[in-house]
């Protein structure tokens, strides 16, 4: 059935109304995080200068007030905050205080390492939840010895996973590398240790909701009506689990790509989380606060990507 013209304008209206939504969500979310991370850092003692000269070094005060000047610290607060707001929305995030590089270049050189392992990790965790889920869901025995997994793998810390692993499967068995960013062997164990607690959690969420799906008339009708376990399954209460484990799936993308630093740590990698803890460290704000940008330029994406696959998932929201 054709629809008629008003409510095709209704449709248009509606969506330009969620563009704008989304646009003027993804400044706020911006200005926002940008904003919090420049109070904090301006609340932290120091001085700026130490860190651009790279420590307490013995200069002329002229030359300290003119790198002062130069890097527009001199100014009020609030004029070096307004300075760093129209450059962050023009694309320009300074120059690092420790490496006198561009932030954008450093940023740059650390994004795709942290990427190779976050993105992995998550297909990886949503492979062995999905799994775990459908194998389990409805089978109170499995489920007792998949639960058991799942809070060992939410509870003990990432680090210690990834020593355990590194223990057995470098140390002791000698099959994998304990640490390198030079092959995509060296990743197999970073991105293992980064998957099982995103899976621990995941898996929950999803056979929760295949043993909620299960309960529901529909799934009982097609049961009724001659379909098999895995038909039922597959066609009807694992999708009907996906919109909460979608969304959860997709948090954890933005958080690996911020929050990879114990994992990054562990097995001497480069990317951003370790940039992010050597910048807090040394207080170097440009990177820090470009860190906080890119990271929530991320959520935006994943969250943009999200509504989209919402629609894929479940066809009753494309009749909005």
């Amino acid at each position: 059935m054709l629809s008629s013209p008003t409510e095709q304008r209704r449709r248009t209206a509606n969506l330009s109304w969620l563009i704008f939504a989304k646009i003027g969500a993804a400044v706020l979310v911006v200005w926002g995080a940008g904003t919090l991370t420049f109070i904090a850092l301006h609340t932290i003692k120091g001085d700026p200068v130490n860190i651009i000269l790279g420590g307490d070094s013995v200069v002329r005060p002229s030359d300290r007030e003119a790198i002062r000047v130069s890097y527009g610290l001199d100014r009020p607060i609030v004029v070096q905050y307004l300075t760093y707001l129209k450059r962050v929305f023009t694309g320009d995030l300074g120059n690092s205080y420790q490496l006198q590089r561009p932030v954008t270049e450093v940023l740059g050189e650390q994004l795709w390492p942290t990427v190779a392992l976050a993105v992995p990790a998550v297909v990886l965790a949503i492979v062995i939840a999905s799994v775990l889920a459908l194998l389990t869901a409805g089978r109170p025995r499995l489920r007792a010895v998949a639960s058991s997994f799942e809070l060992l793998s939410v509870s003990v810390p990432t680090f210690w996973i990834g020593i355990l692993l590194l223990w057995i499967f470098a140390f002791t068995l000698g099959w994998l590398p304990a640490s390198s960013a030079e092959t995509d062997v060296s990743l197999v164990l970073p991105i293992i240790t980064l998957a099982l607690p995103i899976a621990g959690l995941l898996s929950q969420v999803l056979r929760d909701g295949v043993e909620d799906a299960l309960a529901q008339p529909f799934v009982v009708t097609s049961r009724a009506r001659g379909a098999s376990r895995a038909t039922v399954l597959l066609r009807h209460a694992f999708r009907h689990a996906l919109l909460p484990a979608t969304t959860l799936a997709a948090y954890f993308v933005g958080a690996t790509l911020g929050g990879a630093v114990l994992t990054e740590t562990v097995f001497a990698r480069p990317g951003l989380g370790r940039v992010t803890l050597q910048a807090i460290g040394a207080k170097d704000m440009p990177v820090v606060l470009g860190i906080v940008v890119l990271s929530a330029l991320v959520f935006i994406v994943v969250n943009t990507l999200l509504d989209l696959l919402y629609v894929v998932i479940d066809p009753r929201l494309r009749k909005g």
